[in-house]
């Protein structure tokens, strides 16, 4: 058998040492680790409070911005012509959506989302922030929303909005006028400025809409959401109401606009009607208009294509065209006659159908063969002879004829509270060197005497002239809004205007114009007497045919022989009632061949819808 094992004996003092030692380093490792939390403590609920508590609100309550009912368009009466109506809209928060391909392609399952509006998606974001909402389609319809309704859960970060969107109700009948709206693009977000803009799913583009931009779209507000871990709103915490855009109250007339259109008979060109006491604008046209509506929220390809044809829809002729004033330039040749000291009303010149510079063989033919005879100013203006004001500028010079045309407003934009408008181009030596490097000859003065030549007006100036003769020499800026009203408990204030500046101060001087005016329409050989057969009122006018082609052959005596592109413009402008004008017109018909056989009746039925209203419409 083998001897029992001997048992060690335990040494309890070394034991109990030992305990001691591992007691205290588990002691000193809690005490450190309590003092390290409860410094994380302290960093996190002392020193870093604001922020942490800042993230916490973050997550628990949403800015959602409030955009502002744009302000609406009204007539001189009162007549709605730019509205807001309800609509949806799909917007997408980026920081919450997730994969955003992968919900873009989700969407496009339920929704249909042009190439287009993706990519104005992405460029969007690009220079918004994260949280803010973008929007990925405009004016969802009732199948859209359906499915979006029933697929909710399944896209976080993207909403359906409600929202007002704009609507023209008149069409094409204002387009020119007021404009249209359009999306918001990156150029328009930086344009702005300001970030919260960012929120803006429309714009104006062109026309008023533009023009008055800032005005119409109000200012953004916003409300505090609170939303749950799902980012499901919970209810509003806070709110900052936006501002609403401004009410426009315009000086045209809903009525006046419909007859002007309707006096056209479908032919191209402009038309601007103005009060000549204030230079309000009673009625523009520019025809063939457009349908503002298709531009809301994106036009179709087809859409645009239908707008590219030669007739140019798009382009506002009154502001943006330039043609040749033709004889229309007469009555303010006349005038610069009689305020430079020139002619006396009664001064005759002799008419043989055509005119010689001295020393040369080419001569600058009346409208009438062999001439008009011995003729003054009133019959000057009455039967638009020629011969008269070739020797008039000539004897004036081109020299006084710049300072005489541009202290009437010729050469120079009216001011018109629309973008773009050109100055075209009043002739003169210095112009002549600047675009074309040549030398300014006689002939060149000749031309300038009747409107031809180098001169390019617009329907807009010639109608500031117009109503300039017409209310005794007092030039007024042009202008569309007379009114603005920035909420329903706001008054309605006034736009304020530039006062008048009297440029033609002989009131000799204009009596004698407006004789020659007056015999246009009303003498026995004025050139308008056709238009004006029947009237009830007296009214004053002057016709010009600005010619795109040489006045030989047939063309001189049928320009209706020419091919379409190479007929004439036809002008008129007028004024009635002529004893105390409440209107001046000045009316354009592309094309035309002949101002007295083609403008001047459309400027008559003009005037009879301003002057002679139907019984039951007798507002203003």
């Amino acid at each position: 058998m083998r001897a029992p094992r001997r048992q060690k004996l335990k040494n309890v003092l070394a034991e109990a040492e030992q305990f001691r030692r591992r007691a205290l380093l588990g002691f000193l490792g809690i005490a450190l680790a309590m003092l390290g939390l409860a410094g994380g403590y302290f960093r996190l609920q002392v020193l870093q409070h604001e922020e942490y508590q800042t993230r916490s609100e973050a997550n628990r309550i949403k800015p959602r911005p409030i955009v502002p009912a744009r302000g609406l368009i009204f007539d001189r009466n009162g007549r709605l012509l730019a509205d807001n109506v309800p609509a949806y809209r799909l917007e997408i928060v980026a920081e919450q959506a997730g994969d955003l391909d992968a919900t873009l392609q989700a969407l496009g399952e339920l929704v249909a989302l042009d190439p287009e509006d993706v990519k104005r998606f992405r460029d969007t974001r690009k220079v918004t922030r994260g949280f803010r909402p973008i929007p990925i389609k405009l004016r969802l319809d009732e199948g859209e929303l359906a499915r979006l309704a029933v697929n909710r859960h399944r896209f976080p970060g993207v909403e359906v909005v409600p929202y007002l969107t704009r609507r023209y109700p008149y069409g094409p009948l204002f387009s020119h006028i007021i404009g249209y709206v359009g999306r918001v693009d990156v150029a328009d977000i930086e344009a702005m400025g300001d970030s919260r803009n960012a929120a803006l799913t429309h714009i104006g583009k062109a026309g008023l809409e533009r023009y008055y931009e800032p005005r119409l779209r109000g200012e953004i507000g916003y409300e505090e959401v609170e939303t749950n871990v799902e980012g499901r709103a919970l209810g509003v915490l806070r709110r900052h109401d936006a501002k609403p855009g401004a009410d426009l109250y315009l000086s045209v007339d809903a009525r006046l606009q419909q007859a002007m259109v309707d006096a056209f008979e479908g032919k191209d060109g402009a038309a601007v009607a103005v009060d000549p006491a204030t230079g309000e604008i009673l009625g523009m046209v520019s025809l063939p208009g457009y349908d503002p509506n298709l531009f809301i929220n994106g036009i179709s390809h087809t859409d645009w294509q239908a707008l590219q044809g030669p007739s140019r829809p798009l382009y506002n002729r009154v502001v943006l065209g330039g043609f040749p004033p033709g004889s229309t330039i007469k009555p303010f040749m006349a005038l610069a006659g009689l305020e430079l000291g020139l002619r006396r009303p009664e001064d005759r010149t002799l008419s043989t159908g055509e005119f010689f510079l001295p020393g040369q063989a080419r001569g600058y033919r009346d409208w009438r063969a062999g001439g008009h005879g011995w003729v003054d100013l009133r019959a000057s203006l009455a039967q638009s002879v020629n011969t008269y004001y070739f020797k008039l500028a000539v004897e004036i010079g081109v020299d006084r004829l710049d300072t005489f045309f541009q202290r009437l407003g010729f050469g120079e934009p009216t001011g018109i509270d629309l973008s773009g408008e050109i100055s075209g181009v009043r002739p003169s030596r210095a112009w002549k060197r600047r675009q074309l490097n040549a030398d300014w000859y006689p002939g060149d003065t000749v031309n300038a005497g009747i409107g031809q030549g180098f001169w390019v007006t617009s329907p807009l100036q010639l109608v500031q002239g117009t109503a300039m003769i017409a209310n005794g020499g007092v030039r007024h800026r042009p202008h569309l809004v007379r009114a603005s009203q920035a909420g329903f408990d706001q008054p309605r204030v006034l736009e304020p205007q530039p006062a008048g500046v009297r440029v033609v101060p002989d009131d000799d001087n204009l009596a004698a114009v407006k004789l020659g005016l007056e015999d246009v329409m009303h003498g026995p050989g004025g050139s308008g007497r056709v238009a004006a057969a029947g009237a009830p009122y007296r009214m004053a006018g002057k016709s010009g045919t600005a010619q795109r082609t040489s006045r030989r052959g047939l063309a001189s005596t049928n320009p209706a022989s020419l091919p379409y592109h190479l007929r004439h413009q036809a002008w008129f402008i007028a004024y009635a009632p002529a004893e105390k004008p409440t209107i001046a017109i000045a009316v354009l018909v592309e094309h035309g061949g002949s101002g007295s056989g083609a403008a001047a009746p459309v400027a008559r039925k003009i005037l009879d819808a301003w002057l002679v209203p139907p019984p039951e419409d007798t507002a203003r």
